[in-house]
């Protein structure tokens, strides 16, 4: 799934993650602030808080444009808010000694636009952000048994 991410990075075997962690994403707004929630705690456990911010900030971009523009019209809320149906959205952390990779999995195969961001409105500077933020950026479409689309962000680790 996240192959085509490595295009221009120094090699690392993807075999090697050393950690990762990922959580489903219901078709509604606040799952923005559940995907924060999740990138807080799991950076806390891999000790790298320090990230939080950054990391955080392309993570709910990422979920947002997500969210806005790859699932079709939220759905009514239902009984279970973790069933399938709602769970349209996955985040996806990985880790490793050199790096950190935020992937966002939504069901579109349509690839993000980033355009020209206009300062006085409220929208379009999101991937201009996940750009400003991370050390790269891209996507792609998924292969295989998968539908849709992956969005990812990398972020280089200083070293220790």
């Amino acid at each position: 799934m996240l192959e085509p991410m490595w295009r221009g990075l120094p090699p690392v075997d993807p075999t090697a993650v050393s950690e990762s962690a990922s959580c489903a994403l219901p078709a509604r707004h606040e799952a923005v602030k559940g995907a924060r929630r999740f990138t807080s705690d799991t950076l806390s456990q891999w000790h790298l808080p320090e990230l939080f911010d950054d990391v955080a900030l392309v993570v709910s971009e990422l979920v947002t444009n997500a969210l806005r523009h790859a699932v079709p019209d939220a759905p009514a809320p239902s009984a279970d808010p973790a069933s399938e149906r709602d769970a349209q959205v996955r985040l996806h952390l990985l880790h490793w000694t050199t790096r950190l990779v935020c992937a966002v999995r939504d069901p579109s195969e349509q690839g993000p636009v980033a355009g020209e961001a206009d300062s006085s409105q409220e929208s379009g500077r999101g991937l201009y952000l996940v750009e400003s933020f991370s050390d790269s950026w891209g996507w792609h479409p998924l292969a295989g048994r998968l539908h849709g689309k992956v969005v990812w962000a990398t972020f280089l680790l200083p070293r220790g």
